[in-house]
């Protein structure tokens, strides 16, 4: 039969360990508030407050990322809607829808062309593909403008979260050890599982 015991015991907490790796080393404290409003002012600041100079690149590589995002969504948001607008004007000289259209002739499509081979279904067809994918590329550019605003109060986070974390100390007192202990019992002594926490 196995029995478990748990032991707490309190260290001295006057005592210093100076035999503890980097204990001399003074340990630098950092303002949260300053960490915070420097990422605020200016992202990456507040890394570089808090001397995580690794986290810089993630901060502007995540920034790079959304803002190509958003140039390639603008893009082609932009050029869906000029063929779209192309496509239903009356005029005859606009036709930039062509070269998402290259499958059809432009008279097929084009009402203002008045060719003999216009199709209403497939006008109807191409300009509900169009419209699909003004609002998607609308859709996805709006949705990184988002994830530049998310990832800008991620940034002011992180500097936080880091100066708050700065002086968090885990003292070399603080130890767990586990093993076999005998124990009593009406049965008779016998082996049970000792838990001995020290802090």
């Amino acid at each position: 039969m196995a029995n478990a015991q748990v032991q707490f015991q309190s260290a001295d907490s006057s005592r210093i360990d100076t035999t503890a790796a980097g204990a001399d080393k003074p340990v630098r404290i950092t303002s949260p508030v300053k960490a915070t409003m420097m990422a605020a002012a200016f992202p990456g600041l507040g890394q570089i407050y808090n001397r995580k100079y690794w986290k810089i690149p993630l901060v502007y590589a995540g920034f790079g990322a959304l803002g190509y995002s958003i140039i390639v969504n603008t893009q082609n948001f932009d050029s869906y809607l000029t063929a779209y607008q192309d496509i239903t004007d009356d005029v005859a000289s606009t036709r930039s829808y062509e070269q998402y259209t290259a499958a059809y002739e432009s008279g097929e499509i084009d009402p203002a062309l008045e060719a003999d081979n216009y199709n209403s279904q497939t006008n109807s067809w191409v300009k509900d593909q169009m419209l699909n994918a003004i609002s998607y590329y609308r859709r996805y550019r709006d949705l990184s403008y988002i994830g530049v605003g998310f990832w800008y109060i991620l940034s002011i986070l992180d500097a936080n979260v880091d100066a708050v974390m700065s002086d968090y100390d885990i003292s070399p007192e603080l130890t767990l050890r586990v093993e076999p202990v005998p124990v009593n019992t009406i049965y008779g002594q016998t082996m049970g599982l000792g838990v001995s926490l020290t802090f």
